[in-house]
């Protein structure tokens, strides 16, 4: 059954109009893929309206750059984050207006009125800034939602983007995106939304990834604030951070020798991996407890097989027994299968195969609806969502339903919540950066028959590497939901385990906190956890002891 995806029961307050938006460029005219991207989406979007282009004379402010490090820049680029140029279905700059600022914008009080007063011809609601520098505090008391910009956007001068870099540097867990907002009498810096993602080995790549992850943090923004009419800005942090200088000689010469370190370690395992080795091992830990109150540090291992290595464990207590539903795969496979086995006490007694296909399965969601079973496996490589129903326990599954064709939900899991149905995915919206640990994705759905799919107004609601990914089923206790999440930092996929409680979910709103956190420090040599699940007084998770 294919899904029917709507938008029409998710309808709420009409708009007061199109929020009109300007883009403060600067003049040499080329734009990033990240930025066409922006452009593109923005003209597609109901409710959005790009009314123009303001061209700031000097949209960098003088920074002293190392002709070592552009030049360096440049090939690390070219080597590790070379993208495929962006092709625009909407956006094309004939036709656009662009505006010239006067040639004192920032320095002469008669040259920001008529800055004010381009703003007003344009009619503008708001700008984003894509240059170093902005306009005046005059022009921003002119938009009533003030002048935007990224964080990374301050990281850059007329020849160089140090972006990216520091984190790398620095070995940080995560990298930061930040959405700042100055607007007011007063124009004073407020933060909209804040992301972080893992940080990648290569700072060109680090900053490639986000810029890209940037999109869909400023669409949705945009979005939010066309529908409601209003800004609202975050708590200010404790301590805030400025914008960083550009790496210094010696940080750069230290960056140089761990990046060749890197690249020399993924070339040894790129080999490995063709003499039929190197797949990441897990193994699985299980206990007596429950979301609220499990400590892996009681657990007992369930070690590996040499043919069969075992991750993202799913639990079913079916006919008194206690079944485990999971990825299999040996060292040096291509792809996973579904496998299945009976708990006995803290031993597995392997059944067999559950689900096989020609493409990769993982994460085998096994759950009940009325008398029969389901399992909603991860199909990404099919390009579709899947649900597969029980017709001969544990070993025989028919295709039931599908959804999401043409895209690429790994992770899924449904639960029913006050008496809605709602599918819960990570979904990756890219161009040259594929990834389904940042973005979380809410539907509300009818059940496993997905005979209508709505996305969720906010979608993506969690836009975050540390806590968007699922890591399990969702569990319901004394009123409260909980989601396990991935906690994807340090450079490594599935780091470590969070639960959030969601704290709303309707359909206007999403809101979530993370509670507790597990990280790989319960049982020796392990580096990374990323999957919990329970049934009855038992508890499951899988642990990661190689990359």
């Amino acid at each position: 059954m294919v899904a029917r995806v709507t938008t029409q029961e998710n309808s709420g307050p009409a708009a007061p109009g199109p929020l009109r938006i300007g883009f403060l460029v600067g003049p040499s005219g080329v734009f990033e893929n990240w930025e066409q991207r922006v452009f593109d989406r923005v003209m597609a979007a109901p409710g959005l309206v790009l009314a123009g282009f303001l061209v700031h004379p000097r949209p960098f402010r003088p920074q002293p750059i190392s002709p070592v490090f552009r030049s360096l820049a440049r090939l690390e680029r070219a080597m590790l984050a070379r993208e495929p140029a962006y092709v625009s279905s909407h956006f094309s700059p004939n036709g656009q207006r662009f505006e010239h600022l006067p040639p004192a914008v920032d320095l002469d009080s008669s040259d920001a009125e008529r800055t004010v007063r381009l703003v007003s011809d344009l009619g503008l609601d708001l700008v984003m800034r894509l240059t170093g520098v902005g306009l005046p505090d005059e022009a921003v008391r002119a938009l009533p939602f003030g002048e935007w910009s990224f964080s990374f956007s301050d990281e850059r001068s007329e020849t160089a983007d140090w972006f990216g870099y520091d984190s790398v540097v620095h070995h940080a867990p995560s990298s930061a995106l930040v959405l700042n907002a100055r607007y007011g009498a007063a124009p004073e810096i407020q933060r909209l939304a804040t992301s972080a993602f893992n940080t990648k080995f290569s700072a060109q790549r680090n900053a490639g990834f986000i810029k890209e992850r940037a999109v869909t943090l400023l669409m949705r923004e945009l979005v939010r604030v066309a529908e409601t009419g209003k800004l609202d800005a975050m708590p200010k942090p404790s301590q805030p951070s400025g914008p960083r200088p550009p790496p210094s000689g010696r940080n750069l010469l230290g960056y140089c020798g761990s990046l060749s370190g890197e690249l020399l370690f993924r070339a040894g395992k790129a080999l490995y991996r063709k003499m039929g080795g190197g797949s990441a091992v897990w193994t699985l830990c299980t206990g007596c407890g429950d979301i609220e109150n499990f400590d892996p540090r009681q657990s007992v291992e369930i070690v590996p097989d040499r043919d069969e290595i075992r991750a993202d464990p799913f639990l079913l207590q079916h006919d008194g027994g206690c079944y485990l539903f999971y990825e299999a795969y040996a060292s040096g496979d291509a792809k996973a299968h579904i496998a299945v086995a009976r708990l006995v006490g803290d031993r597995l007694e392997r059944l067999g195969v559950a689900l096989k296909r020609d493409y990769h399965l993982s994460y085998p969601f096994v759950f009940r609806h009325g008398r029969e079973l389901f399992m909603m496996p991860e199909t990404s490589q099919a390009r579709r969502l899947e649900i597969w129903r029980c017709v001969e326990f544990p070993q025989k599954w028919e295709l039931h339903s599908t959804a999401l064709h043409g895209l690429s939900p790994a992770d899924s899991v449904l639960t029913r919540y006050r008496d809605r149905w709602w599918l819960f995915t990570n979904l990756s919206d890219f161009h040259a950066y594929e990834d389904h640990c940042s973005e979380l994705h809410v539907f509300e759905v009818d059940g496993p028959g997905l005979s209508w799919v709505v996305p969720h107004r906010r979608n993506p609601v969690v836009l975050d590497s540390t806590t968007a990914r699922n890591a399990g089923r969702m569990f319901e206790r004394n009123g409260r939901l909980y989601r396990p999440s991935q906690r994807n930092e340090n450079g490594i996929y599935g780091y470590g385990l969070n639960i959030m409680l969601i704290e709303q979910l309707d359909r206007e709103n999403y809101r979530e906190r993370c509670v507790r956190t597990i990280n790989p420090d319960f049982k020796p040599k392990l580096i990374g956890c990323h999957h919990f699940d329970a049934a009855g007084d038992r508890y499951i998770l899988d642990a990661r002891l190689s990359l």
